[in-house]
C-alpha cells in the first residue's frame, strides 16, 4: 500500500509518499524504515522512476519508505534556489520527525538512502540527527559548493552572484544557495557518523567521480566503530538508467540492509 501525504515544515508543503511494508507476517513486530533524499533539482519519482522502483522493492522486504520532494522541488511548494543545503537538512530531520513517530517503526533501524547532493545531506543530517542509524549513499557528493558548480558551469555561479539569480534548468539559483553550499563538508564530517554504512557508485558516472566512494569509505573506515561497505556497478551512470543497473543498486541496497537485519536479531538471540 501507497500513501501520499504532506509534510509541514515551516511554511513549506513537503509532498511525500509513505510505501507500508508488504510482506509482513508479524504485524505486532516494529519494522524497519527507510528515508530517500532526492538530488539537486531532482524528485521522489527519480530519474526513470529510480525511486520510485527502490522503495517499492524495500518496501516488499518489510520496510516503511518515505520519499519526498525538498522545497521548491517535484511538488513541494517553495523555491528551491532560496533554500539551500542547510534548509534541506533540516526539510531531511522534518521527514524523521514523521517517521520516529510511527509507533509500527523500529527505531534502532532507521535508514537515510540519499542520491548525489541527497547524500551529502544525509551524512549531514546523520552526523547532527542521531536518530538515523544507518546510511546508504548512491554516487554521493563529497564537495557540495565544487560539485554543484561544476554541474551548473562557472558563468552560472557568476551571474548568479552578480545579478543576485541564475536560471539552471528552470530553477532560480541565488548567491545564498551557493553560499550554503560552501558552509558543509561532508568528507570532514563523515567520521562523526557512528552507524552503518553502504556506498554504491557507478564507474561512468559522469557527473560525480566514482573515486569519491572508494575516498568516503576510507575516511569511514578510521572511526572506532560502524562498518562501511562499498559496491561499484561497471558501467553505471549517476542516476543508474540502464535498468540492469538500476536494478543491481536496488538488490544490493536490499540485501545489505536484510543482512544487518539479520545479524542484528542473530546478535539479540545470542545476548539473551
Amino acid at each position: 500500500m501507497e500513501k501520499q501525504l504532506t509534510l509541514r515544515h515551516e511554511d513549506l508543503e513537503l509532498t511525500a509518499t509513505l510505501h507500508y511494508p508488504i510482506n509482513s507476517h508479524n504485524n505486532l513486530e516494529k519494522k524497519p524504515a527507510v528515508i530517500i533524499c532526492h538530488g539537486f533539482i531532482g524528485s521522489r519519482v527519480g530519474v526513470d522512476r529510480l525511486f520510485v522502483k527502490a522503495a517499492r522493492a524495500l518496501a516488499s522486504q518489510g520496510s516503511y519508505v518515505l520519499r519526498f520532494d525538498y522545497g521548491g522541488c517535484g511538488e513541494s511548494n517553495g523555491d528551491y534556489g532560496a533554500l539551500g543545503f542547510d534548509s534541506m537538512i533540516d526539510q531531511t530531520r522534518t521527514a524523521i520527525d514523521y517517521i520516529a513517530g510511527m509507533d509500527c517503526v523500529d527505531p534502532r533501524r532507521i535508514v537515510l538512502l540519499g542520491h548525489s547532493l541527497g547524500g551529502a545531506v544525509s551524512i549531514m543530517t546523520a552526523v547532527k540527527d542521531k536518530r538515523v542509524k544507518r546510511l546508504v549513499l548512491w554516487s554521493p557528493v563529497a564537495y557540495p559548493f565544487n560539485d554543484i558548480v561544476r554541474i551548473v558551469g562557472r558563468g552560472l555561479y557568476d551571474e548568479a552572484v552578480t545579478e543576485g539569480t541564475a536560471d539552471y534548468a528552470g530553477y532560480s539559483l541565488q548567491p545564498v544557495f551557493f553560499d550554503s553550499l560552501l558552509q558543509h563538508q561532508p568528507f570532514q564530517a563523515a567520521p562523526r557518523f557512528g552507524g552503518e554504512v553502504l556506498l554504491i557508485h557507478g564507474t561512468s558516472d559522469e557527473l560525480i567521480p566514482v573515486d569519491y566512494s572508494f575516498l568516503y569509505q576510507k575516511v569511514f573506515w578510521t572511526r572506532s566503530e560502524g562498518l562501511c561497505d562499498k559496491e561499484i556497478i561497471f558501467q553505471a551512470n549517476h542516476t543508474y538508467s540502464n535498468r540492469s543497473h538500476q536494478e543491481e543498486a536496488i538488490r544490493i541496497t536490499a540485501e545489505w540492509l536484510s543482512g544487518l537485519d539479520e545479524k542484528q536479531q542473530e546478535w539479540h538471540h545470542w545476548s539473551i
